[in-house]
């Protein structure tokens, strides 16, 4: 197979204000100065253009406010663009147990409008949707490979699968330049603060709780975002259309002990950890086997106790962006609150 190119190609990217997207966008850029991007990204909640500020003037980069259910929107991109890489994602689980339409509607149909307006614009070479690891559910021993059956657990998991397997669907239907990547839990910059790592980071800065699920002792593969970058920019030049890519980094690690390694990163008292009723229908553990993605030549470079630090750092340094989110929307405290309040 003949490698795709990035460099000299305008490529579209949905959801590119948000945390990976953000992240990826500022890969491109810096690694092919002929590319070019147009972000299209709605600006929900979670989509921050302060996550670009760095590149918003950069002629390579334009930015179009916009949302992937607009048929029209899409198809006038299209127009212009050799490639897509597919963000564009409603993705907190608990968002989902608690309102899972939006995440219908993005996740799904938004994945629809995209692929269906695809039939017509010959001249886009790869269509790359990001789907993630939570689509096989949950294992306690070994690990999902690409063929292994889809089992998804929560409401985001389950509307993640059907764009996953919509965008199978229509590279087998219609012969679409359609490939996909599956990456594990990413953590480091720009990431919005009511995941995982950064709440815990942002509340153990301001003397908050760390409201951790359980006993902790659900598992993750926690993979750097720059890794995954890498990897989707692997996947998108050589990965083989039609076909899905694990994207891990084998950190496997309990939640509690990134909350206590958090802790003691900043300082900050172990017992600010508080557990909280656990997560409705909350996986276990997710394991990838990343052979097949390794075998194109991927191997990631951040080790986790390092790129941990890093991004406990970031954060720390980087109060005036966390800040403006937190204070924007103190529906931190009250949408847990809500959460919870059925719950014993």
């Amino acid at each position: 197979m003949s490698e795709r190119t990035i460099d000299g190609k305008t490529l579209l990217v949905t959801g590119g204000a948000g945390f990976i997207g953000s992240n990826f966008i500022r890969h491109v850029l810096r690694e092919y100065p002929g590319a070019k991007i147009v972000n299209l990204d709605k600006l929900t909640y979670a989509g921050n253009p302060d996550n670009l500020a760095d590149v918003e003037k950069d002629p390579r980069y334009e930015f179009v406010r916009g949302d992937v259910r607009s048929q029209e929107v899409v198809r006038q991109i299209y127009q212009r663009v050799q490639g897509v890489v597919h963000f564009a994602a409603e993705t907190h689980v608990d968002r989902s147990i608690m309102d899972a339409g939006e995440f219908v509607l993005t996740d799904v149909y938004g994945t629809f409008v995209l692929l269906d307006a695809l039939k017509a614009a010959p001249d886009i070479e790869f269509f790359l949707h990001v789907s993630t690891d939570e689509v096989y559910g949950s294992r306690e021993a070994g690990f999902f490979k690409e063929t292994d059956a889809l089992n998804p657990s929560s409401p985001y998991a389950a509307s993640k699968t059907g764009a996953d397997r919509l965008a199978y669907a229509y590279r087998v239907t219609f012969g679409l330049p359609v490939v996909i990547v599956r990456p594990s839990n990413n953590f480091g910059p720009y990431q919005y603060p009511e995941k995982f790592i950064p709440l815990f980071v942002t509340n153990a800065l301001e003397g908050r709780p760390l409201p951790l699920y359980g006993k902790g002792t659900n598992i993750r593969d926690w993979l750097h975002v720059q890794d995954n970058c890498r990897a989707i920019d692997l996947v998108a030049r050589r990965g083989e259309l039609g076909e899905a890519y694990n994207i891990g980094a084998g950190n496997e690690v309990q939640n509690i002990r990134v909350a206590e390694a958090i802790c003691d990163l900043l300082g900050r008292p172990r017992s600010l950890i508080t557990p909280v009723p656990d997560r409705l229908g909350h996986d276990v553990r997710y394991a990838l086997d990343c052979g097949k993605l390794r075998a194109l030549g991927w191997e990631p470079e951040a080790a986790f106790d390092d790129a941990l630090a890093s991004t406990v750092r970031w954060y720390r340094e980087h109060e005036d962006w966390w800040r403006k989110i937190k204070d924007r929307s103190r529906d931190f405290q009250s949408f847990y609150a809500e959460y919870y309040k059925d719950r014993t």
